[in-house]
């Protein structure tokens, strides 16, 4: 099944964690996309087998139908190309969701900037043809696409492991991140990845952010979350 004819390619979500397909369900968009979503295996099986969807991106353990689940339903009666997205890191996860017919595997947490490069690789498309992707709260703007933030229009001086560990909260909202979680996301593997440092870049990004700061709440006991402004 395909809808190759239609100017903008249109994905299938199948992702339960209201936080995680938000944002991917707002970066597919912000670049451009059709998005549909599913928060269920068993409605995102009977969607990709009912409609035409240029690609999928497939959560592993998910309710009503797992993903191999889904998968094997889909084996024979789907064309359309299928990204796995999973917290799943093992060899045999991998091994068994490319023997059920996915044409790619990208293990949780990841950037979202990867996944897209991810889709436009499976769907032919230019990294050109993507639109400027830019993240806003209050007076503050993430560009993801040139690394940058603003405040009210002014330069925000982050270095780069600071905007690492707000692009990684800012696109989780409501949700309560570890300082594990923030730290092998966001900060170099090899690099000083301890709760200190992530603790000192989240106070000196908390200071640099001014009253917007305040969105990074501390999470006692676990770490931080990014609280969104409510929407209009």
């Amino acid at each position: 099944m395909s809808s190759r004819d239609r100017s903008t390619p249109t994905i299938l979500v199948v992702e339960d964690d209201p936080a995680i397909a938000a944002g991917v369900v707002r970066g597919l968009k912000g670049a451009g996309f059709d998005v549909e979503l599913a928060h269920d295996g068993r409605r995102g099986a009977e969607l990709a087998l009912a409609r035409p969807f240029d690609l999928v991106i497939l959560d592993l353990m998910l309710p009503e139908l797992g993903g191999f689940e889904v998968l094997e339903l889909w084996r024979g009666r789907l064309s359309t190309p299928v990204i796995v997205l999973s917290a799943r890191t093992e060899l045999d996860a991998r091994l068994q969701a490319f023997a059920g017919g996915a044409v790619d595997y990208l293990p949780k947490p990841f950037w979202i900037e990867e996944l897209l490069a991810r889709v436009r690789a499976r769907l032919r498309l230019p990294d050109a043809a993507a639109p400027t992707r830019r993240l806003a709260f209050d007076d503050a703007v993430l560009d993801l696409d040139a690394r940058t933030v603003t405040l009210a229009g002014e330069p925000l001086g982050l270095t780069a492991h600071e905007f690492n560990v707000l692009l990684y909260l800012v696109e989780r909202p409501s949700r309560a991140i570890t300082r594990r979680q923030l730290a092998e996301a966001a900060l170099p593997a090899g690099g000083d990845r301890s709760e200190r440092t992530v603790d000192s870049h989240v106070a000196r990004i908390r200071r640099k952010l001014g009253l917007a700061g305040g969105r990074i709440a501390t999470v006692w006991g676990i770490g931080y979350r990014f609280d969104a402004p409510e929407p209009p």
